[in-house]
């Protein structure tokens, strides 16, 4: 099975869209948050015809409008701040945060954690725990002083049957 990862969309559409074309073969779809605008919602749902499984993130601000444009697509599922589910046998938490993520990847709970926030791009291993950020499809990151820094849209593709986690550019 295959499971497109991605985060920090923070209305990119230009590089969302070819993030969508890419991963259209895969079996699911992970947005481990900040799509930010509502929107983004329905260009996800027009875009991938799988489940979609959505966390939120601290830039998706207005929760009634992203809750309501979800319902207009019936594969899309909200599962608020913390994600918990099984994709071929493989057990999955999905959260916004890196802290937290990194903390659910220690408790050995899961197989694979999916993660943001910190638009870095990183796949290590946490114990037996695989943790998976697929840096930010925004394609920028922010130094200490907030500067900006260009980066590549990155996502990720997950095969269950092998566990390898492959980083790609949009």
């Amino acid at each position: 099975m295959k499971i497109a990862i991605l985060s920090d969309i923070h209305d990119n559409v230009w590089k969302l869209a070819g993030a969508l074309a890419a991963v259209g073969d895969a079996d699911a779809l992970i947005c481990c948050g900040d799509l930010c605008s509502p929107f983004i919602v329905h260009q996800l749902g027009r875009g991938f015809r799988g489940p979609i499984h959505i966390v939120f993130g601290n830039n998706d601000g207005d929760l009634y409008r992203i809750s309501a444009n979800a319902r207009h697509h019936e594969h899309i599922r909200l599962a608020g701040e913390l994600f918990r589910g099984e994709f071929d046998g493989q057990r999955f938490a999905v959260n916004h945060y890196d802290g937290i993520a990194r903390s659910l990847a220690a408790s050995g709970e899961f197989d694979v954690v999916c993660y943001g926030h910190n638009h870095v791009f990183d796949i290590t291993r946490i114990g037996e725990t695989l943790a998976i950020n697929p840096g930010a499809i925004m394609g920028a990151a922010f130094a200490p002083d907030g500067a900006r820094i260009d980066v590549p849209s990155t996502f990720v593709v997950y095969e269950t049957r092998t566990g390898h986690a492959e980083r790609f550019e949009a």
